[in-house]
């Protein structure tokens, strides 16, 4: 899912099946079920044409910014079939929260987007419309789906709970004027290389860094502690035990951590930022040389003033070698997929909204428009995503990106260990050592937490 997930969100991750949506954690309260107006049920079948209701995850700058993409081709449904959509853009912060409360009350949307990592947890609410093998006939089938976008889309060995709507990966954007002012010729092929080129860049005095972190946000400490623990060859879970304290995972949390602490290519500042918008900004005005994100930050990079050209894309290096068996991933499979509720009186209109949403068609409009990647293989062939760049985020996408574990405990790992991160990397923006024993030992409490569900 997007990383720009703010923090008030933390508290649901935890999340017992069933139970009711998260109160108030910092921030805008969320609503803990939609008005009867956007229910599923408000309008009894048959009573005339369907308006189906639909919320959509907030995906560019502002929801504004979403209802102008999308109302239009909600328009173009309604003329091609005579269904009416009723849109409702949601932003991250209430999301999760809002979907919780309609899986409780019933009185949920028709279509709704989730973030792909919590594919399984809702799955296992039950209050999703499964995609079989009839269901997904009726979207186009299976087959025309990115199989690795397809990974994140519900428990192995169980009809999907969801299928992709928008691809994400992770990428390194670099300032090409700041890598030629410093004489890099090329953006680094190597994690070593990497630390190395962040370290030429850095000038501490100028306020200017290598690198820029969101260090308080737990969802993006997570995605790293995972990426850079399968790199290092950790297993997260064996089964449904938490190994959050292997050796593995306690390596590969290091190598995020070492940027601030070891390696000082981070500003101090970083670890106290919750969601991209200042580090956006740090990239776009030279603050920062690099950013390790998501292929969506290319909106607002441009937004904030650095045109396209000045800016390239190249893969997250990966270390090499790889340790003993470390795997080739320097993304999770990122992105956000479309789901239908159970409870939805108009479940063949919805899957026709589905089948709208992920035609090709759309998909080369929308991912387009939100600077996101296709899910369907026939898009591809728009010349908008030919460019260099996006050609990277494919290539990640399809070969070196990993589905987190498709699993009911992945939030618990995304909350305990993202949090235990966030800890460290304020510990060494304050100026204290952060060793590899200090690390284990936050994720040995994060571990004993999972256990003890506490």
């Amino acid at each position: 899912m997007r990383s720009r997930t703010i923090e008030a969100v933390a508290a649901c991750a935890l999340f017992a099946l069933g139970a009711a949506a998260c109160g108030k954690s910092g921030g805008d309260a969320p609503s803990s079920s939609p008005s009867p107006s956007g229910s599923a049920a408000a309008a009894p079948p048959g009573s005339g044409p369907v308006t189906l209701s639909y919320w959509a995850s907030n995906q560019g700058p502002s929801l504004e910014d979403d209802k102008k993409v999308l109302q239009p081709e909600l328009d173009k449904l309604e003329k091609q079939t005579g269904i009416k959509v009723k849109l409702e853009v949601i932003p991250w912060s209430d999301l999760l929260n809002r979907i919780l409360g309609a899986t409780t009350s019933g009185k949920g949307p028709d279509v709704l987007n989730i973030g792909n990592s919590w594919s399984a947890s809702l799955q296992a609410t039950g209050a999703f419309l499964p995609f079989d093998d009839a269901a997904l006939a009726k979207v186009g089938g299976k087959d025309r789906f990115i199989p690795a976008s397809m990974s994140a889309t519900g428990a192995p060995g169980q009809p999907p709970a969801s299928v992709p709507l928008y691809g994400l990966a992770y990428g390194l954007f670099y300032n090409k004027k700041m890598f030629a002012d410093g004489g890099v010729e090329e953006p680094p092929a190597t994690w070593a290389e990497l630390v190395a080129v962040a370290k030429k860049l850095t000038d501490a005095k100028s306020g200017r860094y290598g690198l820029a972190i969101m260090g308080a946000s737990y969802t993006e400490n997570a995605h790293f502690a995972f990426m850079f623990g399968r790199q290092q060859g950790a297993k997260i879970f064996e089964g449904k035990q938490a190994r959050f304290d292997d050796p593995e995972l306690v390596a590969g949390v290091k190598q995020y951590i070492d940027l601030l602490s070891v390696h000082k290519v981070v500003n101090p500042s970083n670890a106290e930022y919750v969601n991209d918008t200042q580090i956006l900004k740090d990239f776009a005005a030279g603050k920062a040389a690099m950013l390790m994100i998501q292929s969506y930050a290319a909106t607002a990079i441009e937004q904030n003033g650095l045109v396209r050209d000045a800016y390239g894309v190249a893969p997250i290096p990966l270390p090499d070698p790889l340790p003993a068996n470390g795997k080739r991933v320097n993304s999770h499979v990122a992105g956000i997929n479309i789901a239908v509720f159970e409870d939805s009186k108009h479940k063949d209109a919805a899957l026709k909204l589905v089948a709208f949403m992920t035609s090709p068609e759309e998909q080369r409009i929308l991912n387009a428009a939100f600077n996101s990647l296709p899910v369907v293989t026939e898009a591809y062939a728009d010349e908008r995503f030919k460019t260099a760049n996006i050609q990277v985020f494919q290539k990640v996408l399809a070969e070196t990106a990993e589905s987190m574990p498709m699993m009911e405990e992945t939030t618990q790992f995304e909350t305990l260990v993202g949090t235990a991160m966030k800890d460290l990397l304020a510990e060494a923006a304050s100026g204290k050592a952060v060793d590899e024993a200090a690390i284990r030992a936050k994720l040995t409490k994060a571990n004993q937490q999972m256990v003890s569900g506490k």
